[in-house]
């Protein structure tokens, strides 16, 4: 059996620790000096405006600077650092361009000649993934000799965890990533994620766990400084054992799953060679899914301050970005407007499977709901957020013609809410920004 090699190590020092971990893995000895290399961190979400809780959420500038430094020192000169970003706004150019430029990326495209692109103003090229699966991904990327793959050691509310696999997405057109979050029960979410590494250029995954999070991919919930770094050739391996650290056996995992068995690998781990650190004195459970009801109609914590006479259902696999990134949003700004007496019997619906309740006052966000019930008879009544992305004024105004008074602070200041959640890590000097800064 082919054994496929995962190196664990502790970050320790910049540069060294890096180099240390790909040691472990392989080394890089059998990379020409002239490859061409894209690196792909994950820079998930932005805000121009404010400071929020980076930690976990995006790749560390101190691991895209090590990586870099690493590849540069090797000989290679000709290296592509790219992403999607998914902002509300489509036409939103300045985002990508504030986090590249505040993340250090332009500092390093100034010292080693490195180039930074947003993959949404590049060439798409349609790729076979197998099974049937096709999707648009960045050309930079398929071009390349050499993929350095950089996720987030975390969790993740749909997926379970996201790590080199669910990374790759970033490098696909918003068409294809709206494809991915389907209605097929059988073609899930899962399945078209666990096709992403197929037919792709020589993937090196280096998995920066330098900071982990818990319920990602946002900002919102617990980030732990947790000084690791994971490193495998395959990537299916790497999150094998990045998902193992976060306390989640693979087969649990149902786009790893899936990718398994396309490649005939068992689930049990035993053709891969963990060198380094032991994977058992690394791994601590990471919760993933976000406690809600026991019959998923509102998110616990609501549940406990008594908020009545609303149901807002647990997502599903079909909530795509552009939804799931109003999503914390909307549900703050409901309970802000929680004043003890009960709302008349409101639901508010996303994603693209829910269906509306009989006698319920029905608010369906989003182009697909649109789509799917438009032609309802029995919908007269429904009030619909039409546009993709929905747009967060018309989402406060129909709240309040079905009944909430909605507190609009947050809805109305999208780029300030992140800032919320920094006061959770004030004080605490191992969640330290300089970790994102070149």
């Amino acid at each position: 059996m082919e054994k496929h090699v995962v190196g664990i190590s502790q970050y320790i020092a910049p540069v060294d620790s890096v180099r240390e971990v790909v040691k472990l893995a392989g080394g890089l000895s059998k990379v020409p000096k002239t490859a061409k290399v894209f690196i792909k961190p994950n820079i998930v979400f932005w805000s121009k405006s404010v400071s929020f809780p980076k930690w976990g959420v995006i790749t560390t500038s101190r691991v895209m600077a090590d990586v870099v430094k690493l590849l540069v020192e090797h000989g290679i000169n000709d290296i592509t650092i790219g992403e999607g970003t998914v902002v509300l706004d489509p036409k939103d150019k300045e985002t990508q361009e504030d986090a590249y430029q505040k993340l250090g990326y332009r500092s390093l495209e100034k010292q080693y000649g490195v180039k930074c692109v947003n993959v949404f103003d590049r060439p798409f090229e349609k790729v076979d993934l197998g099974d049937n699966v096709s999707l648009n991904f960045n050309k930079d990327i398929l071009d390349s000799d050499l993929v350095v793959d950089l996720p987030v050691l975390k969790t993740h509310a749909q997926t379970v965890v996201s790590l080199g696999i669910k990374n790759l997405k970033g490098t696909i057109d918003i068409k294809s990533r709206k494809k991915c979050h389907n209605v097929d029960g059988d073609r899930d979410l899962n399945f078209y994620v666990s096709k992403l590494c197929n037919n792709f250029p020589n993937i090196l995954t280096i998995i920066d766990g330098i900071y982990s999070n818990e319920r990602g991919p946002a900002f919102e919930h617990r980030k732990i400084n947790y000084d690791l770094l994971v490193a495998s050739w395959d990537v299916l391996s790497a999150d094998f054992v990045g998902s193992t650290i976060l306390g989640h056996s693979p087969d649990q995992v149902p786009h790893l799953a899936h990718a398994a068995r396309f490649r005939s690998r068992p689930m049990d781990m035993t053709d891969i060679n963990i060198q380094g650190l032991e994977l058992e004195s690394v791994a601590s459970f990471h919760n993933h899914t976000f406690p809600y009801t026991e019959d998923n109609s509102l998110p616990l914590s609501m549940a406990k301050m008594g908020i009545s006479g609303i149901t807002y259902p647990k997502y599903d696999s079909s909530l795509c970005t552009y939804c799931s990134l109003l999503t914390g949003a909307v549900l703050a700004s409901i309970a802000m407007s929680w004043k003890g007496s009960p709302w008349p019997n409101v639901e508010v619906l996303t994603g693209k499977l829910m269906k509306p309740t009989p006698g319920k006052k029905s608010i369906l966000v989003g182009k697909c709901l649109f789509e799917a019930h438009k032609k309802n008879p029995d919908l007269k009544d429904a009030i619909f957020v039409k546009t993709c992305p929905p747009d967060p004024g018309k989402i406060i105004e129909a709240l309040n013609q079905s009944g909430v008074a909605l507190e609009p602070s947050i809805l109305l200041n999208l780029d300030q809410f992140p800032a919320l959640f920094m006061k959770k890590y004030a004080n605490k000097p191992e969640f330290d920004e300089s970790f994102y800064k070149i």
